[in-house]
Order: C-alpha cells, then sequence, then structure tokens
C-alpha cells in the first residue's frame, strides 16, 4: 500500500512593495491559501505597513552584507517563491539572481502598462526585463487562438493620485523620523530621505495650486487653434527610464525632442511637454524646455504642462513623442503616431515609427491599428490585472484575482498560450 505524497507548502519571501498596505494585504490573502509568507523590511517604512511581526525579517546590514544574507534566509525558510515590486533596485536585482539559481519563481508587480486602471503582474522580470520584449505580434496572435472572450472594458473610475501621494509622503517620513534601527539602510534614489520626504509633502501641500496652473495651460494649448505634438515625460529617477534608456538626463532627452521638431516640424506647429503626474520638482524640466526652446529658435513654440490626465491633450494632438512611458500606450490606442526612444514593451515595429525624428515631426507614420489591438488584448488576457496599489477600493479589485495567477503553476504568458489561464473577470465601464 503506498501512501499519497503531501506536497510541502509555498513559501513566498515579499521584498520592498509599493508604498501602502497592499503586500501586507496579498501575504494575509496567501496565507488563507495555504501558504507560508516572510516579508524582509529594509527601513521603518517597509515595517510600518507589514502587520504580521511574527513573520517579519528586519534587515539591518549594510547593502554589500544583503546577497550573504539573502542566502541564509532563502535556505533557513526553505522559499519557494520571492515577491517584490519593480526588479532594478539593487537588493532586488541581487535577489533576482539568486533566486533564478535556486529555481525558485520569481513574482513582479508593477505600475500597469496599460494605466491608470490595471496593475502589471509578470515572473521573472518586467518593463525592459520583461518576456513582451522577446514577443512579437505573431506570437501573440497564436497565443489568443486560446481565448474566445473579448477585452474588458476599463472602468470609469480608478484610484486617487492623491493616495499615492499621500503613502510615499508617510512612508518617506517614517524612514526619516524612525529609521534609528536601520542604520545600515541605503535608498536606491539619489535624494536622501530628507530631500525624497520634503518632496512628497511639498507636491502634496501644492496639488491645489499645481492644478490652477494645469488648468490655464491646458486651455491656452486646446484654445490656442494651432496643430500641436505631445512629449510625454517620465520621472528622471524612474527605472524605466534609468535603465531601459540611452538617455542620462531628461534634459538631453528635452534638447533632442526640441531640435528634431525644429529641424522638421512645419513652422505653424508646437510641441507640448506633458509632466509625469507624479513629477516633484527634483529635476528643473521647465528650466530645460526654455534653454532647449530658445537654443533651437522655437520657444514661441513650446509649452508645459503640469501633471494631470493626458486625454484632454490627446484628443487634438497630431503625435506623441516619449523616452518609454507607459502614456504611449494611450497615444497607440487612440492610432496616433508614436516615436519611441528607450527599451519599451509595447516598441514593437508594427505599430511604433521608426522614422527619424525630424521627419517623424514633418510626416509620422501611424500606427497598424490591428496590430496594436491584438498586443493590447494580449496584455489585458495575461499580464494585465483589474486594480491598483494605493486605493482602498483598486487593492480590493486587485486582490480578487492576482492570488490565483500567482498560486498558479504557469505564469499568464504560458497559461495564454497553453490554454490553462483561470476566467479572467470582466469589467465593464461605469459612469
Amino acid at each position: 500500500m503506498t501512501c499519497a505524497t503531501i506536497p510541502s507548502p509555498r513559501v513566498f519571501l515579499f521584498l520592498q512593495g509599493p508604498h501602502g498596505p497592499f503586500f501586507d494585504r496579498l501575504g494575509r490573502m496567501l496565507r488563507r491559501a495555504g501558504a507560508e509568507v516572510w516579508r524582509v523590511g529594509f527601513n521603518a517604512g517597509d515595517s510600518a505597513f507589514w502587520r504580521d511581526r511574527r513573520r517579519y525579517i528586519a534587515y539591518r546590514g549594510d547593502p554589500e552584507d544583503w546577497p550573504g544574507t539573502l542566502d541564509g534566509i532563502l535556505t533557513d525558510k526553505r522559499v519557494t517563491d520571492l515577491v517584490l515590486y519593480g526588479d532594478v533596485r539593487p537588493c532586488h536585482a541581487t535577489a533576482i539572481v539568486r533566486a533564478r539559481a535556486r529555481g525558485i519563481a520569481v513574482h513582479v508587480f508593477e505600475e500597469g502598462y496599460l494605466r491608470p486602471y490595471w496593475v502589471t503582474y509578470e515572473r521573472g522580470g518586467s518593463n525592459g526585463h520583461s518576456r513582451l520584449m522577446r514577443t512579437d505580434v505573431d506570437e501573440m496572435r497564436r497565443a489568443l487562438e486560446n481565448c474566445d472572450l473579448e477585452a474588458p472594458l476599463p472602468p470609469g473610475h480608478w484610484g486617487d493620485m492623491r493616495q499615492h501621494i499621500f503613502y510615499g509622503a508617510l512612508y518617506h517620513g517614517l524612514v526619516m523620523l524612525a529609521n534609528g534601527g536601520y542604520r545600515g539602510f541605503r535608498s536606491h534614489r539619489d535624494a536622501t530621505v530628507m530631500q525624497e520626504f520634503r518632496l512628497y509633502l511639498r507636491r502634496l501641500l501644492l496639488m491645489p495650486v499645481t492644478r490652477l496652473q494645469r488648468m490655464a495651460a491646458t486651455a491656452r494649448i486646446r484654445f490656442g487653434g494651432f496643430p500641436y505634438h505631445m512629449a510625454l515625460l517620465q520621472l528622471e529617477h524612474d527605472s524605466s527610464f534609468r535603465q531601459h534608456s540611452g538617455f542620462a538626463t531628461m534634459a538631453d532627452f528635452v534638447d533632442t525632442v526640441i531640435a528634431g521638431f525644429a529641424a522638421g516640424a512645419p513652422g505653424h506647429h508646437h510641441v507640448v511637454f506633458k509632466a509625469h503626474p507624479l513629477e516633484d520638482g527634483r529635476v528643473d524640466i521647465p528650466g530645460a524646455i526654455r534653454r532647449a526652446g530658445r537654443a533651437h529658435g522655437v520657444a514661441a513654440r513650446v509649452h508645459y504642462v503640469r501633471g494631470g490626465k493626458l486625454a484632454q491633450l490627446l484628443g487634438d494632438a497630431r503625435s506623441a513623442v516619449t523616452v518609454n512611458s507607459t502614456a504611449g500606450q494611450q497615444v497607440l490606442w487612440r492610432g496616433m503616431p508614436l516615436k519611441v526612444f528607450g527599451d519599451a514593451v509595447y516598441a514593437k515595429p508594427d505599430f511604433v515609427s521608426t522614422q527619424p525624428l525630424a521627419e517623424f515631426f514633418a510626416a509620422p507614420s501611424r500606427p497598424d491599428m490591428r496590430a496594436y489591438k491584438d498586443y493590447r488584448r494580449y496584455l489585458l488576457e495575461t499580464s494585465q490585472v483589474a486594480g491598483g496599489f494605493y486605493s482602498a477600493r483598486g487593492r480590493r479589485q486587485l486582490l480578487r484575482q492576482v492570488v490565483d495567477m500567482m498560486l498558479a503553476p504557469d505564469d499568464p504568458y504560458d497559461a495564454l498560450s497553453r490554454g490553462t489561464a483561470a476566467p479572467r473577470q470582466q469589467l465593464h465601464a461605469v459612469g
């Protein structure tokens, strides 16, 4: 008589997550599913948002000691799964290498490739390290043959930027004021913790003023009566810009765009630089735009808009350029010409222009919309999960689906190709 072998429980090790309580809620739900869950915290902000103190491991050492400590944790806890937010900060990049060497599954969360209504969940890597970088549209179409459903519609409203900024300010405030037990902590950003806290707090307090400035600038553009092109800016300290582009600074990108615009765009066209919604002033973007505009003789035709929603301006734009912002997907969804300078999951020759920049501004080529719609549907059936990290409603929606995806044997891409994907919730637009 033989006895059935009881499978060993999954052991999830969480590292750093998005600001706020999402990782804590995710860990609790995985425990309810029967998994064992641990969290490594690197500072007081990580600690504050993790409620299970019995399964919290405080890393108090120096960065150079992290690899050895991690190896000990992976062995001692018999870790089967690693969970993290973003894959390029040093402590995460090291952990991914160590995990792969042991055959440990790596679950990576990121902001949605199709923002703002979805979150990205992948295994192994995201952005420039995503499997999407190596998958062409024809492969996606073959995988979609296993799916009969139409792509889900986005909800009418999702999340709250104020909550994102609030959690960022709270996190950095805790690190600044209560980090005595983590003296070895080093931020993966260039700014100090004090500077980060001040920038988040300043951004939060100035939101009403920024909104008025944005409304005035948007009105000048929308009622100006001139044709215009959009330049979609990113955060200079963001990993997508720093790790997956050829630019050292955002000012370099600004100068490149304005030089190409001056050389190729018709004389009555304008260019509008749209700031990232979380731009906090740590880089003098307006100054860089003014200087480049004067240097190339087009200062009167260059505009800058602070944050806010992109849709209002995109509706009347002729084309758009970006390094690799996820906002590029909003451009493609509208069938607009798009020029990309960095590595991006959507930078497929089927729908992103390969023209030189001056030629692009003179006569931009349009995307193959059939190819882009297939690509978008593929994302919505695989790595894009409805919900958000920062609002309570967004977290609830995300947790309804992503836990089952994490527990599944196949990653989202393989699951679709093999026909093993669990049914995805079909959202419908609401008022």
